[in-house]
């Protein structure tokens, strides 16, 4: 008698087997956990190794000698040849094109974010007729391809009297990162408190000012994150400036360069000054994305977060 009314109500009424299963249960949706983030894990090495990999052989094929890339691919270059690199950037005017893809990708840069901000603005925070419609047709930019716009696009340029000019490419550049801007930023304006935005109008902001002064600000980690993924894009983009600039090699970025040097290569067997090339292209990316890297994520989680 003792012994039975010792035991407690739920244990008494829990019908035999129901807590060993309970627990039988947990431990397989834990090792099943276990199992599916080692392979995730697994899965980020590989892709780890297949980038990382190919851009330090880059690195290394940049300090060789023709013969060194072709003899002797995996092993350290006998000398640091830095002459490479001078007579990419020469020789093969790397430094103009350089410079052009600079030029190019600030001002598109600028440009997108600038119209980018404002438009995911008005559309986040603002009520009116085709609201969402206009916020469809950007988004639905995303999904078309730009090999589909190419030919109606050089018509287009060219009859703007655009064609084989920094400013046509630097348009189209804007026109084509302006719906990845505005979705993202439309998402992270939605979530900035209206409280702030009520105070700035009661002391007697303007809608101008009130998104220059104080909205704007406050999307700083988000702009930071998607004008970086801009950069990036603009950067390494090929086929727009090949069908844009294909007359002006003066006016060349450096993708354009790069794919000339790659061409001319196969005859003047130049290979180490194409991937210094190759490493003068890579590397300031690279340094981007490291000097910017907890603003982005700072700015993809805030967006998720709030």
């Amino acid at each position: 008698m003792a012994a039975q009314t010792t035991l407690p109500p739920a244990a008494a009424d829990t019908p035999p087997g129901r807590p060993a299963a309970r627990t039988r249960r947990g431990r397989g949706e834990h090792h099943e956990v276990r199992l599916f983030s080692g392979l995730g894990q697994v899965a980020l090495a590989v892709w780890a190794v297949i980038v990382i990999v190919p851009i330090l052989w880059t690195f290394l094929a940049a300090f060789k000698n023709t013969s060194e890339i072709f003899s002797s691919p995996w092993t350290l270059p006998a000398e640091l040849r830095w002459e490479n690199f001078g007579r990419a950037w020469t020789k093969a005017h790397v430094g103009r094109y350089f410079l052009n893809s600079v030029f190019v990708v600030s001002c598109s840069t600028f440009g997108t974010m600038l119209f980018g901000s404002m438009a995911a603005y008005v559309l986040a925070r603002y009520k009116f007729r085709g609201n969402r419609a206009i916020y469809y047709l950007f988004v639905s930019g995303l999904a078309f391809p730009v090999f589909l716009a190419l030919v109606p696009l050089f018509f287009v340029v060219r009859n703007l009297g655009l064609l084989d000019t920094h400013t046509g490419v630097i348009l189209v550049y804007i026109a084509y990162s302006l719906p990845f801007t505005i979705f993202f930023l439309a998402a992270f304006f939605r979530t900035l408190p209206n409280s702030v935005a009520e105070a700035g109008m009661i002391d007697g902001c303007s809608h101008t000012r009130l998104f220059f002064q104080v909205m704007l600000p406050m999307a700083k980690p988000g702009l930071i994150s998607v004008a970086i993924f801009n950069i990036i894009g603009q950067w390494a983009q090929y086929q727009l400036p090949l069908v844009l600039l294909s007359n002006a090699k003066d006016k060349w970025v450096l993708t354009q360069g790069i794919a000339d040097i790659s061409v001319n290569a196969g005859y003047e067997a130049d290979w180490s000054g194409l991937f210094a090339a190759l490493t003068i292209a890579i590397l300031p990316m690279i340094i981007v994305y490291a000097i910017f890297q907890r603003q982005i994520q700072s700015g993809l989680t805030s967006g998720a977060v709030k």
